[in-house]
């Protein structure tokens, strides 16, 4: 199996769904300062831009080496090697990623206003998830909570 063969999962739970709504507010909002040429960051408009088409590379390379691992990694097991060594979350840390880089990259105070929104939102996305993963692993998920105590940022959440 390639890279280009992968399909992402068709089981998503409505939380999963939710920690999306703010990407996509992103999407749709960030154009628009620069449309209407309001609300926009008192930068310097070509360092944001840059800044921001970096930030959203790296997140997008993030996401999908994290989401093509999962693919090739998971199989109902629990998975605590890779990325997961660092982090419990990587997928939730990628989505932030990409969307501060578009917030900067639109030069858009609204864009960069949800993308901190997103934060909160994400945390309690993750905490959710892993009550059920703590019923689902038990002890098993518990120690890797111990082993692995960064959620998404390490040293910070």
């Amino acid at each position: 199996m390639s890279f280009l063969d992968y399909r992402p999962p068709k089981t998503i739970r409505a939380l999963f769904i939710i920690h999306y709504a703010p990407l996509l507010l992103i999407i749709m909002i960030g154009p628009q300062s620069v449309l209407f040429q309001t609300w926009l960051l008192p930068t310097p408009l070509i360092l944001t831009i840059s800044t921001g088409m970096i930030i959203f590379l790296i997140g997008t390379v993030f996401y999908f080496k994290w989401e093509y691992f999962w693919y090739k990694t998971f199989h109902g097991q629990l998975v605590t090697n890779g990325i997961f060594k660092y982090i419990r979350h990587p997928h939730y840390t990628s989505l932030l990623i990409i969307g501060y880089g578009l917030a900067l990259f639109f030069n858009s105070i609204p864009a960069l206003i949800i993308a901190t929104i997103a934060i909160p939102i994400m945390m309690i996305s993750i905490i959710d998830e892993e009550r059920l993963l703590i019923k689902q692993y038990g002890k098993q998920y518990e120690t890797f909570m111990k082993q692995t105590p960064w959620r998404m940022i390490p040293r910070f959440f």
